[in-house]
This record gives C-alpha cells, sequence and structure tokens, in this order.
C-alpha cells in the first residue's frame, strides 16, 4: 500500500475512535460515570445572589427525598460536601442533596445573612433563592416534594431555622447545628435572651401569617463547650419551635447515643442533642461504619457522625428490612428493666425499633408494631443490650 493510501487508511481509523467516544452509545467507565458535586448555573430569578450545587446519586430514581445542607461562615458548598459526610447518605439511603453557597460580595465571611431582614423573610432574598433551589431541584431530579429537608451549621444552621419558619409548607423537616432561633439577629450569638417561650414561637407564626400547619420536625444540636455560639441558644430553639408545635418544655423521654451525646425528645416535634464537651462545628465520626460518617477540619470536629442521626431522624434509611428475632435475654428479677414509651417513629430515631416497608419492628425481639408514624404510641421495655419487648400498660 502506498503512503499517501496508508495515510487515508489511519485517518480514517482515528476518526472512527473519535466518532466512538463523543457517541452517547459508547461505553462509560464506572468512574466517569460516578456522581459529583455540580454547580447549577440557572435555577430561579435567585433574589439573593446565591449559588446551586448539586449532589446528585447516579441512577437516583423518581420520588426519592431531597436534603439542603448550608455550609458555616467561611466555608463553602464544596467544603460541606467534603467533609460533612452527607455524599455518603445521599448514596447509602438514594436522596439528592443541594448544596447552597454564599458569595464574598454578599457576605464578607461567606456567612449566610440569618440576621437582614430583607434575607429571612418567605419570598425575599436568600431564603426565596434557597426556596427556587428546592423547586428545581424538585423539577430536575423528580425529588418527592413532601419529603424535603434542611440541615445547616452555625450560620447555616441560622438559616436553617429561617427556611423552616419562612417556609414551613416545604420542609419536612430539619435539623439546625449550632444555629440560632429565627429572627434574633446577632446578638443571640454571643448572649442568652430573656424571651418566654410564646414570644420565641410568635417570632416563628410571623414569618407565614396565617399558616397553621403540619409544622416541620426539629433537630437541635450543639457542643457544650462551644463558645462561638452561646448553648442558649440550644434551649431557646428548643422553646421557639416546642411553642410553635404546642408542647410543653418538658423532655418526654431521654437517650444516650456514641460520642458522649444525649438527646431530649419533646413529643415528636422537637429533639435537642447536647454533645458534650465539643466546641463549634458540625460533629463527625470518620470511618466505615454506617453510622460513622465524615472527615474532620475546620469547624468539623470528632465525635458523632450528626448527619447520621440527623438523617434517620427524617426516615431517610427506609429501604431497611425488619431485624431478625433473637432468642430472649434473661435478666436478673434484680436487674432494672428501662421503660421508654414514644411514637414509632421517635423509637426508631432513638435506635430501639427499626422500621421497613412503613411498619416498625421493635429490636431484638422483632415484635410489630404497627405503622410507622408520629401517632401510633407503644411502650418498651428494655430485657438486654439492644433487646426490646412491647410492655403496653405495664409499666
Amino acid at each position: 500500500m502506498n503512503p499517501r493510501r496508508m495515510g487515508s487508511v489511519l485517518l480514517a481509523a482515528v476518526l472512527i475512535v473519535a466518532g466512538f467516544a463523543l457517541s452517547p452509545f459508547f461505553p462509560v467507565s464506572p468512574a466517569s460515570a460516578a456522581a459529583t458535586l455540580t454547580q447549577v448555573g440557572s435555577f430561579g430569578g435567585n433574589p439573593g445572589a446565591l449559588r446551586m450545587y448539586s449532589y446528585v446519586p447516579t441512577g437516583l430514581p423518581v420520588g426519592r427525598p431531597l436534603v439542603v445542607a448550608l455550609h458555616g461562615c467561611t466555608q463553602s458548598a464544596q467544603d460541606y460536601y467534603s467533609h460533612s459526610g452527607w455524599p455518603k447518605y445521599a448514596d447509602l439511603y438514594r436522596a439528592a442533596v443541594v448544596f447552597p453557597e454564599q458569595t464574598s460580595s454578599n457576605n464578607a465571611l461567606s456567612c449566610f445573612n440569618w440576621f437582614n431582614a430583607g434575607d429571612i423573610g418567605r419570598g425575599r432574598g436568600e431564603a426565596l433563592s434557597i426556596k427556587q433551589m428546592v423547586d428545581h431541584a424538585i423539577t430536575a431530579y423528580g425529588s418527592d416534594p413532601r419529603r424535603v429537608y434542611v440541615t445547616g451549621l452555625s450560620a447555616g444552621g441560622a438559616m436553617t431555622a429561617v427556611m423552616l419558619a419562612a417556609y414551613p409548607d416545604v420542609f419536612a423537616g430539619g435539623a439546625v447545628v449550632a444555629g440560632l432561633p429565627y429572627n434574633c439577629g446577632t446578638v443571640c450569638q454571643y448572649q442568652a435572651q430573656s424571651k418566654t417561650p410564646k414570644q420565641w414561637g410568635d417570632l416563628v407564626r410571623a414569618a407565614h401569617p396565617g399558616y397553621t400547619g403540619p409544622w416541620p420536625r426539629i433537630g437541635i444540636w450543639y457542643g457544650t463547650a462551644d463558645t462561638t455560639v452561646v448553648p442558649a441558644n440550644a434551649t431557646e430553639l428548643r422553646d421557639q419551635w416546642t411553642n410553635v408545635w404546642g408542647v410543653p418544655q418538658t423532655a418526654t423521654s431521654t437517650e444516650n447515643l456514641p460520642g458522649s451525646t444525649t438527646v431530649e425528645y419533646y413529643q415528636d416535634a422537637v429533639a435537642l442533642y447536647r454533645v458534650q464537651g465539643i466546641g463549634h462545628g458540625t460533629p463527625v465520626a470518620p470511618g466505615s461504619a454506617e453510622n460513622q460518617c465524615g472527615t474532620t477540619g475546620s469547624y468539623h470536629l470528632a465525635s458523632i457522625c450528626s448527619s447520621y442521626y440527623i438523617a434517620r431522624s427524617w426516615g431517610l434509611p427506609d429501604g431497611a428490612t425488619p431485624p431478625s428475632p433473637t432468642p430472649s435475654v434473661s435478666t436478673s428479677p434484680s436487674t432494672p428493666q428501662p421503660c421508654f414509651t414514644a411514637s414509632n417513629h421517635a423509637h426508631t430515631v432513638a435506635g430501639r425499633a427499626t422500621q421497613s416497608g412503613g411498619n416498625t419492628f421493635a429490636n431484638g425481639s422483632g415484635q410489630a408494631m404497627g405503622l410507622w408514624n408520629t401517632f401510633i404510641f407503644h411502650t418498651l421495655r428494655q430485657t438486654g443490650p439492644n433487646h426490646y419487648v412491647i410492655a403496653d400498660g405495664q409499666c
């Protein structure tokens, strides 16, 4: 074959290979198809001039939950994505995650402006921009509009409270990490306030006048050694949202969690998580176990994987199978057998039960407890390590 002819053949071969590479039918390697954090260029009018980033697991079916995760001051969407552990649970529990991002032109420290009246009202500023991100995600990713949740750290935690107050009809639940009550400005960051629960609740009710519910459930996380946002904000958030829900400020049950964490449940409306000994940041617990997540860094503190317990409190791991019944654990008559009375949902959040297919099963005994919701209550007696039996009317 002459050199000119050979060159033409080689050029044709190169073009054919290139054509396959550009073809939508050319096989894509798993690595190139893996999901990653992606910026969304247009998602609405964006009056708050925020940026939108999303993490959407590969092959995510329609009708799955949506989580909005808000970073803290001096952080970015990439930072919260990389450290908080939310991509792990997006993959594991099949949910999309939106990471809004503040810009330095809006706030020199890249804090969401939780203290500006023009950014915290319904239909205005940064709050409306985040709402528009939710609307875009529901349309673009097929997310379930009934299962939209929001969480955030510090200024992002304060903005979480903003979104729950301004858009209670959009969010089914939220988790404020080291944040502040709604519409308290910057003064709350440094000192406790002398408001009654009703006064706190009135601030939320004024955000969406005439709204009568249902209100979103809320989890409140803080480190007992936080010197950036005074821990009084945790009890003030509790007072604010228990009042909105119309429940007392007295815990109905308590539980101990890993990382020296205690949680107080206020019926099935509010949960207050106290992480002993840590300062200002998102609690993480690096590791490969299901209840471990994240990496440590600035404002990401090793203790407990808060994202895991937040995801559980929202019912995201709804693909679980009922636990296999295990033999009863005998105990000495003198051994105390504590009892816990709560809704089926609260029992699963506390780790005393598991839900599958919309039904609830007691851990250890596997006893059926009925539908997984906030309306069915049972008393469970703990008869051994992670072993519970139904004891309605017996405690």
